[in-house]
């Protein structure tokens, strides 16, 4: 891991005439040298619109958008590239299963089954869907621990369970989700499942086929990648029942002055001229991880976070959140102290060069369980080092030292 920082530019620039120490990657993350030039590489050389051009820039764009669909594939081990849909970003992906399957498919009285840890794109569509169609939410509690109740979950699965949508990996506490568990049970019902992968694919192999869901979202900016880039993976037998989610484009086989029939899968939900380049660029990020292996990520992020946790926890006046196992939580650490906003330890930490996240992180309704405003959240990647998390003390120290100051003057 030490030799691959030498790909990412960014990494060697000064903050606040420190070097910088990313840990916001949770949010998004940096880009390597490869997805950069990918970029540039394909406005340099191949730049087109696709699927329509008869000459040979089109064909040209259009093959390398579609090797990257079928690197995403081969990622998440779908069976088919068509499978792979291209959005902006996972909240589309998601958007476009609420719009598309729950308009047609759900009815009052059914029930969606989230969980208390979902970001607010897992959790805003369904409420949207609700409002309009009388479709009941039900919501997994988180425990003290930081992980899913699964005792109460196993009661509130029922017949009028039609859908189970949960993120596998929490972007607020870290905590891994029993993504097979929580399948098993959806099926049980005869529910659909939805798994937010945003912050599990870019970390830990991914495998649709094996896990069995039946919709799967992530963004690539999350991952090495782009941002304005997602994809949604689902069930082809579902993907083929739902009704576009946008119209125009390429998303049309024939179009009459009164009626049009959709194209095949993907093009069905890729309406428009989609983000081309930023495909592309997705398409090195998967190779670039893909070398590395996420298996040797996961290894890497979880000294990382061990290490983290330890100086966390050694510091007094510091509530850290989430499950006290390292096996059991990402690359992700919140954290508070006592008696300031986490703003205040962002921007104080900002001083050092150290970027982390403050505040409830699109998660309210998870802050508010945890009786909490917000959280700072260090959050971890290939490319951070253990010397980089050894700093994370000394901020610690020094901010809380400059507040006490300050409070008493």
């Amino acid at each position: 891991m030490k030799d691959l920082r030498k790909d990412f530019p960014i990494l060697s620039r000064l903050v606040r005439g420190k070097p910088l120490v990313y840990f916001d990657n949770a949010a998004t993350t940096q880009k390597p040298r490869q997805v950069l030039e990918a970029l540039i590489g394909f406005y340099e050389n191949h730049n087109a619109n696709i699927h329509r051009g008869v000459h040979t820039l089109s064909d040209e764009a259009t093959q390398l958008v579609e090797e990257s669909r079928t690197k995403a594939a081969s990622f998440i081990r779908a069976p088919k590239p068509s499978q792979v849909i291209f959005t902006r970003n996972a909240t589309e992906a998601i958007n476009l299963v609420a719009h598309s399957w729950g308009r047609k498919f759900l009815a009052a009285q059914d029930e969606i089954l989230l969980t208390e840890m979902e970001h607010h794109s897992n959790l805003v569509p369904w409420q949207m869907l609700a409002q309009e169609k009388g479709v009941r939410l039900r919501f997994i509690p988180v425990t003290a621990e930081g992980t899913l109740d699964m005792d109460t979950a196993s009661r509130l699965v029922s017949p009028k369970t039609k859908l189970v949508a949960f993120t596998a990996a929490s972007n607020a506490l870290g905590t891994l989700n029993p993504v097979e568990r929580l399948i098993s049970l959806a099926k049980q019902a005869g529910a659909k499942t939805l798994v937010d992968a945003s912050q599990w694919t870019p970390h830990l192999p991914t495998d649709v086929s094996r896990w069995d869901c039946d919709f799967l979202a992530f963004s690539a900016h999350k991952m090495l990648g782009p941002t304005g880039i997602g994809v949604l993976y689902g069930r082809e037998e579902l993907l083929d029942a739902m009704p576009p989610f946008l119209g125009g484009g390429d998303m049309i086989q024939r179009v009459f002055l009164e009626r049009f029939t959709p194209n095949v899968l993907p093009h069905k939900f890729e309406a428009g001229t989609p983000n081309i380049a930023d495909a592309v660029a997705f398409g090195a990020a998967l190779d670039y991880l893909s070398a590395v292996g996420l298996m040797a990520v996961r290894e890497h992020e979880k000294a990382l976070t061990r290490r983290a946790l330890e100086i966390f926890r050694a510091e007094p006046e510091v509530a850290v959140y989430g499950p006290a196992d390292v096996e059991a939580r990402g690359g992700v650490v919140s954290f508070n102290i006592e008696g300031l906003h986490p703003h205040d330890v962002g921007t104080s930490f900002d001083l050092d060069g150290i970027a982390i996240r403050a505040g409830h992180h699109c998660c309210q309704p998870l802050m508010m369980r945890l009786k909490v405003a917000g959280t700072a959240r260090a959050s971890f990647y290939l490319y951070n080092t253990l010397a980089e998390v050894e700093k994370l003390g000394p901020a610690l120290r020094k901010t809380r030292e400059f507040f006490k100051k300050t409070t008493a003057v």
